[in-house]
C-alpha cells in the first residue's frame, strides 16, 4: 500500500470514528503538531498519546468529515490538503475550513505530522 493510500485510509477511518485504524501506520514515537491556538492544539508525542488525542477530539463530533482533496509527495514527505466539514456535539452550526497536514514517513510509518494553514508554506515544506 502506498503512503497516499494509507493516508486515504487514515481519513476514512477518522470519519467513521475508527481511531485504532487512524494510528496503525504511525511510528510508536510519532510527533503530532497542531496549531497551538486551535481547540486541542499543541504537540503530542507517541502513538498512545496521539491515539488519546484523536479519541478525545473525535468524540466531540456530532457528524462531519475531514476529506483529503489532494496529495503532494516529495520523497518521504507528503502534504495532504484537507477540507473540514464538521458539526460538533451540542452545536447546530457547521465548522468548515481547509488546511494542510504535512507528514514525514520513514520505513512505511508516519514519524511526524504538522498542520499548516498556508498552502504555499505547505508546498515550501514539502519542497514543491
Amino acid at each position: 500500500m502506498s503512503t497516499t493510500d494509507a493516508l486515504r485510509e487514515l481519513y476514512a477511518a477518522l470519519n467513521r470514528g475508527d481511531i485504532d485504524t487512524v494510528v496503525k501506520d504511525f511510528d510508536p514515537a510519532i510527533v503530532w503538531i497542531e496549531f497551538p491556538d486551535a481547540p486541542g492544539g499543541g504537540t503530542y508525542r507517541g502513538r498512545d498519546v496521539v491515539r488519546a488525542h484523536f479519541t478525545q477530539a473525535r468524540s466531540k463530533w456530532a457528524e462531519g468529515s475531514c476529506e483529503p482533496e489532494r496529495f503532494v509527495v516529495a520523497g518521504d514527505k507528503i502534504v495532504a490538503f484537507l477540507q473540514i466539514h464538521v458539526r460538533l456535539q451540542g452545536e447546530t452550526e457547521w465548522r468548515q475550513g481547509r488546511h494542510a497536514a504535512a507528514y514525514t514517513f520513514r520505513n512505511g510509518k508516519a514519524v511526524e505530522m504538522r498542520i499548516i494553514e498556508d498552502e504555499q508554506e505547505a508546498m515550501d515544506w514539502v519542497g514543491a
